[in-house]
């Protein structure tokens, strides 16, 4: 590994312990170094606060004048919550800063770099770009695309089912498993899953990991015919609830849920359900960056087939459930033709004792 790789392992490292806090900002990492020693280092804690370079350099104080500073993202070059991190870095006469990535918010996108070499002090880019990306991959998308980041999520018996015949489902998967979905919730914006799963299995969709930030809880509902005494709505006091719906729900319904402190967001039909895309971009508009969508089949084919998913996140646990009416994780019209098949990329495997977690994202 070259100097450069081994401190931006660092940044990189420092970033990821925001996972889930700063946005709709990305995480982002910083090392300062001078006479091959880390004289600082810092991370964006949380959108709002301070920068990672200010940290970094803050930790650093007088030594970071003549150091090298490496960061995973391009310093920005425009006010916001904060100063713009390149008058800190030129003010602290930093002569060298190495970056992975150019920031891709147009507001600052090779501006920083531009106004950093003006000032005389030496830049690189691209080091461990590939990492820095693959850790922002909700930032990039919400801030290219105007649209959230979705993660499909599903747990299934080696055949491939999420519930038995009755529609039992609890348990599939092991403790393992469902505490990593915890981490999972904590993490996120929202977690979302369809009216047919919140009738069905009555979920409260909650991370249990103490003192969590706890996400949004989104339901796709196209008639409003969420049950009001639902565990989801009826914690909707003292946790956020969402339903997405259109103008096929009651009028009288929807003015009940926003008594209860449950915002309803009406959304164009498409096909007499709601138009996924146009409830992605209403999301997207109010700030929600990251999404665990968690069921049901219906939800996760509807995103799969208007080409919404970013990231697939299955659970398979080495149990065979059987049935032809047992429901399945994907459901929908499905295809004709294996070769019509979505193609997956950047798969990767873990296992959680018995369990096996296979992620990939979008081809």
């Amino acid at each position: 590994m070259s100097t450069d790789n081994k401190y931006m392992a660092l940044a990189i490292s420092l970033a990821k312990k925001a996972a889930g806090r700063t946005n709709p900002n990305p995480i982002v990492g910083a090392v300062v170094v001078k006479g091959g020693r880390i004289v600082g280092k810092g991370y964006h804690r949380k959108c709002g606060l301070a920068h990672a370079e200010a940290e970094a350099i803050k930790s650093a104080g007088p030594r970071a004048r003549g150091s090298t500073l490496y960061v995973t993202l391009e310093p920005c070059a425009h006010h916001g919550r904060t100063p713009p991190c390149v008058d800190v870095i030129i003010g602290n006469g930093i002569k060298r800063v190495v970056m992975a990535m150019r920031d891709p918010n147009p507001i600052t996108d090779g501006r920083g770099m531009k106004k950093l070499r003006a000032h005389g002090i030496e830049t690189t880019v691209g080091v461990m770009r590939d990492e820095a990306e693959a850790m922002n991959r909700p930032f990039i998308k919400f801030i290219t695309k105007k649209m959230p980041y979705v993660r499909i999520k599903a747990a299934e018996s080696l055949d491939g089912k999420i519930a038995a015949n009755s529609g039992d489902s609890k348990w599939i998967t092991g403790a393992d498993s469902r505490r990593f979905v915890h981490r999972m919730r904590a993490e996120v914006d929202a977690v979302m899953v369809g009216a047919n799963t919140v009738v069905r299995d009555d979920p409260r969709l909650l991370s249990r990991v103490p003192g969590a930030k706890q996400p949004l809880r989104i339901v796709v509902d196209s008639a409003l015919r969420t049950p009001l005494t639902s565990k989801l709505f009826s914690t909707a006091g003292n946790h956020s609830v969402l339903v997405a719906t259109t103008k096929r729900a009651s009028f009288a319904k929807a003015k009940m849920c926003a008594k209860r402190g449950i915002s309803v967001l009406f959304c164009a039909t498409r096909r007499g359900k709601v138009d996924l895309r146009d409830m992605l971009r209403k999301l997207s508009k109010l700030g929600i960056v990251d999404i665990l969508v968690e069921g049901g089949g219906e939800l996760i084919a509807g995103l799969i087939e208007n080409k919404l998913a970013d990231k697939f996140m299955f659970f398979i646990a080495p149990r065979i459930i059987g049935g032809r009416e047992a429901k399945t994780s994907v459901e929908g019209a499905g295809i004709d033709r294996i070769r019509d098949a979505v193609s997956l990329k950047n798969i990767s495997i873990r296992r959680f004792k018995d369990d096996i977690l296979v992620e990939a994202e979008a081809g």
